[in-house]
């Protein structure tokens, strides 16, 4: 008796432990395969059981969460949506997260392990922390100057700070309600497909995200490698440009939109904004040294994360000499988002440093405890300091008497450059119309923003479109809203 006893404790005994390791089974090596089964709800009853962290904005929240008493309790909110979506994207139930939201979705979420008051404290009981907040280096001002100077109006703008690399204001028109794909019903379904199907793209962040042709304002590009390189060292001799301007080995003569380009100087033909002058300088200064430049200001770089991506600007390196001067004027394959050439404008402001741009000041706990602060990055000379002098120099004249009179500011002085992007077929699209700037107070001690703006013109602007009509009143708006604090 006691033997069968024995025999049938053992028996348990293996019961026991095969019950044992069919648990470590499927809680510790199958448990992620459950985790990602879509029929799986409890991630994401757990996820939106807790209100989402917030995004703030000049120490006020841009976001909050509304409690629905549903399984998926917690839905996202917006406080004036349009105007901050291109910074929070949306963060959906149903369609996931984008841009900031997704950049920071760990934190926000109340996932991130560093929001745990011990290491592994989560991961041993189960719970979850409350979701962390995201201070943001955004100037509420400067954001809303650049959303309503957009108005109705295609474009975008970006305003950094010069001497940090903060982001002040990132803004794409038009925009959307991204409170509107919060939830998991039929309404953020129809809202999704009518975004999508808009041929506006309100989803598309231009500021970051789509490429333009910079125009003349890459004309602030070349003059700084013709500074850098020698090829021009007096902002007032004349440069032996002829107009119009046979671009080499072709027929293809290229012409200006303003006389007395002809021979004109560096300062002459920067304020008129003269194609004929900065071709022929970017033939001269050559692809290495102009793509060199261009490359130290941000060009071709698949890497830059502000956290969320930002897309590449391009400089073509493979042009030939014909090529080569159309691309020292911004345009055939050069193309430049709004925060590069806002980066442009800062380097030139900013004693021929540019730093990477950064739009997280600090993440902190539900407490108010940071968890990571960011912080300036360090500084890249990209020019000389004495060809940011001259490029400044040259910036002003524009705004004082050139192009850019529509951006000057009472009691500042404003440096910019024009800029009206050619596209299409034969030129057929109507052009972008560009403006990029930097700005310092009569009482500060630097340039305290620099800001890039483009607006795409519509058909009835066709004839109307440029830089310094369309462009430059956006810039000012911004530049006086960081001016005023």
């Amino acid at each position: 008796m006691t033997r069968y006893i024995r025999h049938a404790a053992l028996f348990c005994l293996l019961l026991l432990a095969a019950l044992l390791v069919n648990a470590a089974r499927v809680q510790v090596v199958r448990a992620p395969e459950y985790d990602a089964n879509p029929a799986n709800r409890r991630p994401d009853i757990a996820r939106y059981q807790q209100p989402r962290g917030d995004i703030l904005v000049g120490g006020r929240p841009v976001t909050g969460s509304r409690d629905t008493g549903e399984h998926l309790r917690f839905e996202r909110t917006y406080r004036d949506g349009p105007m901050w979506a291109p910074v929070t994207g949306f963060a959906s139930q149903e369609y996931g997260t984008t841009l900031l939201e997704h950049a920071e979705d760990g934190l926000l979420s109340g996932a991130d392990p560093m929001l745990a008051p011990l290491p592994l404290w989560n991961d041993v009981t189960g719970a979850r922390s409350p979701g962390g907040d995201v201070v943001t280096t955004l100037h509420a001002g400067a954001q809303r100057a650049a959303y309503e100077g957009l108005g109705r109006r295609t474009g975008a703008v970006a305003a950094i700070e010069p001497a940090t690399g903060r982001v002040l204001a990132l803004v794409s028109t038009p925009s959307y309600d991204p409170g509107e794909l919060s939830g998991n019903g039929a309404a953020a379904l129809r809202t999704w497909r009518r975004l999508n199907d808009d041929p506006a793209r309100p989803m598309l962040n231009r500021a970051v995200r789509r490429t333009y042709p910079p125009g003349s304002t890459f004309k602030v590009v070349t003059a700084a490698a013709a500074l850098d390189s020698g090829v021009v060292t007096d902002l007032d001799a004349p440069t032996r440009s002829p107009d119009p301007y046979t671009l080499p080995g072709t027929r293809t003569r290229l012409t200006n939109e303003v006389p007395g380009c002809a021979d004109a100087s560096l300062r002459e033909a920067f304020e008129r904004s003269c194609n004929t002058v900065f071709a022929r300088l970017g033939v001269e200064v050559g692809v290495p040294a102009l793509a060199a430049t261009a490359e130290r200001l941000g060009f071709n770089d698949d890497g830059l994360r502000i956290p969320f991506s930002v897309a590449r600007s391009t400089f073509d390196t493979s042009v030939d000499r014909a090529q080569l001067g159309l691309s020292a004027i911004g345009q055939y394959n050069t193309r430049a988002t709004p925060l590069q050439m806002a980066m442009v404008a800062a380097a030139a402001a900013g004693g021929g440093q540019v730093r990477t741009p950064y739009l997280v000041e600090r993440t902190t706990r539900a407490s108010g405890s940071v968890v990571a602060a960011a912080g300036s990055r360090p500084a890249r000379q990209v020019m000389r300091p004495s060809t940011a002098v001259r490029l400044k120099e040259l910036m002003t004249g524009v705004v004082e008497s050139g192009t850019g009179a529509n951006a000057a500011i009472r009691g500042a002085t404003v440096g910019g450059k024009t800029g009206t992007a050619q596209h299409g077929v034969g030129n057929s699209g109507t052009p972008y119309a560009w403006f990029v700037s930097w700005a310092q107070g009569e009482r500060d001690l630097e340039p305290k923003v620099a800001v890039a703006a483009v607006v795409e013109g519509t058909a009835a602007d066709h004839g109307e479109v440029s830089g310094g009509g369309l462009a430059a009143p956006v810039a000012r708006a911004v530049m006086e809203a960081v001016l005023k604090g």
